[in-house]
Parts: structure tokens; sequence; C-alpha cells
């Protein structure tokens, strides 16, 4: 049986405000829960889990600090609306100071505070082989349960850093700065780039002032139909196909 301190530590980290004081956040479900077991280091604390899962995983259960649960404790815990067979407790990821941005392509998100487009951002760099994003402070919390739901496990394998963007650009000296706007060269008519940086702005107010200071090419993808804008991780998804 779960203990009700454990079940009011679980819940609190539902809230941001508990989260940010907390060294570790919840991953749940089968799909993430089992990328997190397959890295090197892990960093999982505790899982809480349905007997089914524990029968279906039982070679790494046994070497985990699993507990069995009920479905009604799982409900209790879980921070989703349908809960799904397992819960972690999981150490945040360590992410070093220093950020490299040479021979590579980064992503730099200048207010993204919707958490479902955070999460696909995250998958999406994932999928395009970037490892590395970095946010200003406002953009949504990575360890928000529906970034980390949104990202289906590409959490585990991109490096998410927050800081003061409009400053931390101002330093990438020599690196190309390219930024989705609405008004900017045709990004089908770009060449594949190896090294750069790619911001994408706000859902709704676009690039701050302060960040576009850094931009030295504007990039827009071509609009055929009426749409005032598109979704920040579509076009995200967009440019990358073109440009990595």
């Amino acid at each position: 049986m779960l203990v009700k301190s454990k079940l009011k530590y679980i819940q609190s980290l539902g809230q941001k405000k508990f989260r940010q004081q907390e060294p570790v956040f919840v991953a749940e479900g089968p799909k993430l829960v089992n990328e997190l077991i397959a890295m090197e280091n892990p960093g999982i604390i505790e899982i809480f889990a349905l007997k089914n899962w524990i029968e279906e995983n039982k070679s790494v259960a046994d070497k985990l600090n699993v507990q069995e649960i009920s479905t009604i404790e799982l409900e209790k815990i879980s921070h989703l609306t349908t809960p799904n067979q397992v819960l972690a407790l999981v150490k945040k990821f360590e992410t070093s100071d220093e950020i490299t941005v040479k021979n590579k392509i980064t992503l730099a998100l200048d207010n993204i505070q919707d958490p479902g487009n955070m999460g696909t951002i995250i998958r999406i760099a994932d999928w395009y082989g970037i490892d590395q994003i970095i946010c200003n402070a406002q953009s949504a919390d990575i360890y928000n349960t529906k970034v980390i739901q949104s990202t289906m496990g590409s959490i585990c394998r991109v490096q998410v850093h927050y800081t003061t963007l409009s400053n931390w650009l101002s330093k990438q000296k020599g690196i190309p700065v390219y930024a989705a706007m609405l008004n900017g060269e045709d990004v089908t008519s770009i060449n594949k780039i190896t090294e750069g940086i790619l911001v994408i702005g706000n859902e709704a107010k676009g690039i701050s002032d302060e960040v576009l200071a850094s931009v030295t090419t504007k990039i827009t993808i071509p609009q055929k139909g009426k749409a005032e804008s598109l979704n920040a991780a579509v076009a995200t998804g967009i440019i990358l196909s073109h440009i990595v």
C-alpha cells in the first residue's frame, strides 16, 4: 500500500512551485518509463506500477525499486487524465553550463509557453538529430506533465537549457542565427546547413525585439492559403525538414 506521505508528495509534483523545489520529476506510461530504463544512467528513484506491468517487465523490475500499487492508488498519484500502468519518480536531467553550438544545429525557443508545443518541439528536434534546445525562462517548464508526455520519450535524448536568451544569443559570435518569421527568405530556397541556431518565437507574439537583434537571417514558410499563422511546433518541423 502506498503511504499517505508519498501519495501527497507525488501529487504535489504536479504543481510547478513544488516541482521547481525538488530535484525529481514524474514520468508516466510504459513507453516513457521503458525509454528511461533503457538509458545508460536513467536516474530512476522509484517506480509505482500495476501488477500486469511488473509481470511484463520482470527482468528489469527485479533490478529497480518497484512498488506494486492498485488501480485506485495509481489514479490518485497520476497527473494524467487517463493513468497508464506505471509511474516513475526520476532525477531531473543534468545540463552542462557550457553550451557548444559549433558544427551543429541548435534550437532556440523564445517564450514557447504552451506545454504541448514545447513537448512536440522536443520530439521534432529528436527526429532531426538535434540534441540541444535553448529556452528563455518564460518558456514552458520541461518537467510539466504535458511537456513530458508530448515528447514521447524524446526528453531522454534532447538537452534543454534555460537562460536569458537575448544575452546568450548575443555572445554566439560567428554562428548564423535564423529566425522563423512571416517576412523573410523562402525556406525552400535556403541550402542545407550543418551549423546554426534556429529561433522559434511565441505562438501569438512571435520573436521579441531583444532576440531579433542577434538574428542574421529571417526565413519564412511560403503561404498558399489564408491562415493567419502556423502552430510553433508545426513551423519548426517544416523548417527543419528543409534546412537539416
